[in-house]
């Protein structure tokens, strides 16, 4: 189930696929802000927030999981850098899943840590 948050593996999953919404979102309101005439101002206060949120929610997750699952250097740095650009967070966190990277979410876990 997607909507399972019981571990740490699957919250950093189910934030990573929220922020690919939170983007969408974003984007949405700044269309509103600046590509219609006349310009309305409230969805991109209020995507903005919501993404805003999705965003600090999956940046701490993955700063946990760094912690748990004891992430090379770059695994972390990766999924920070996946919360910047848009729509890589899935990326990151599908590639995580088959570098058996995220714990029970993963098939095999990594017997050495990436990059080592």
């Amino acid at each position: 189930m997607i909507f399972d948050v019981s571990t740490l593996a699957k919250r950093v999953r189910l934030f990573g696929i929220l922020e690919v919404f939170g983007w969408v979102l974003l984007f949405i309101g700044m269309y509103f802000k600046h590509g219609v005439t006349p310009s309305v101002g409230w969805p991109l206060m209020v995507f903005g927030m919501v993404h805003g949120i999705i965003f600090l929610a999956f940046a701490f997750s993955l700063l946990m999981a760094w912690r748990e699952f004891e992430w090379p250097g770059k695994t972390i740095g990766l999924g920070l850098l996946s919360t910047v650009i848009p729509f890589c967070s899935v990326w990151f966190e599908r590639w995580a899943i088959r570098s058996g990277q995220l714990g029970e979410l993963s098939a095999t876990p990594a017997t050495a840590p990436v990059g080592s």
